[in-house]
């Protein structure tokens, strides 16, 4: 099984994708949290953390040997040069020095050209800053760019483009779904695309996205 390092596992999609991990019978799932008090969370789920601060130094998450990583963190626009920014290019640092095989960054949609969402430009120009460090960082990687995020149900169905051009909305569950999926080594190797919810199964819209390789 391969280890995965989880950053942001005690957010609402983090748990989420830490329970797809752990149900899995590939991954391990690794939650690296910033808070002692995190960890009671996932040991009563017999899931192995590491505390770890996205504003300080990193380089301890990778003392246990780690795979591959999800980036699921966020400051919920509160520190977005700190954590979602410059944490994350931290991340994609001492990911690059433990040679991992894959880094899965979690981004949003508009990350590409943040001025047009004035309202959440500098959340998105630091999303656009950590996407761009991760390019060209001679790393693998997937760089999922969802819609708006709700708290629906899985639908297990996206509509996935490398620019769909057009706004939408996509639960969290089916963006954890999606960002497990592209772990695979098959799978969406060195792309960015954005999803919302549609009506592809992801299986099938992530085989479609393994054609954009580059």
């Amino acid at each position: 099984m391969e280890n995965i390092l989880v950053a942001g596992a005690h957010g609402t999609t983090g748990k989420k994708i830490v329970n797809l991990l752990s149900e899995s019978q590939y991954f391990n799932p690794i939650a690296m949290v910033r808070k002692e008090e995190q960890i009671p969370f996932f040991k009563a789920k017999n899931v192995e953390t590491v505390l770890a601060d996205l504003e300080k130094d990193v380089s301890h998450a990778f003392k246990k040997p780690i795979d591959k990583v999800i980036f699921a963190a966020g400051s919920g626009g509160k520190n977005v040069e700190a954590v979602d920014q410059n944490g994350a290019i931290k991340l994609i640092d001492a990911s690059k020095n433990n040679n991992i095989k894959k880094f899965v960054m979690l981004s949003s949609m508009g990350a590409d050209k943040p001025e047009s969402v004035p309202e959440l430009e500098a959340y998105l120009k630091a999303k656009q800053i950590a996407d761009t460090h991760l390019t060209e960082s001679g790393l693998n990687y997937s760089i999922v760019r969802p819609g708006a995020l709700t708290n629906d149900e899985l639908l297990n169905k996206i509509e996935l483009e490398e620019k769909l051009n057009k706004r939408g909305e996509i639960s969290r569950n089916d963006v954890a779904q999606t960002l497990v999926r592209t772990l695979n080594d098959d799978v969406a190797n060195k792309v960015t695309f954005e999803i919302i919810k549609g009506d592809m199964l992801i299986a099938d819209a992530l085989h479609k996205v393994s054609k954009m390789e580059a």
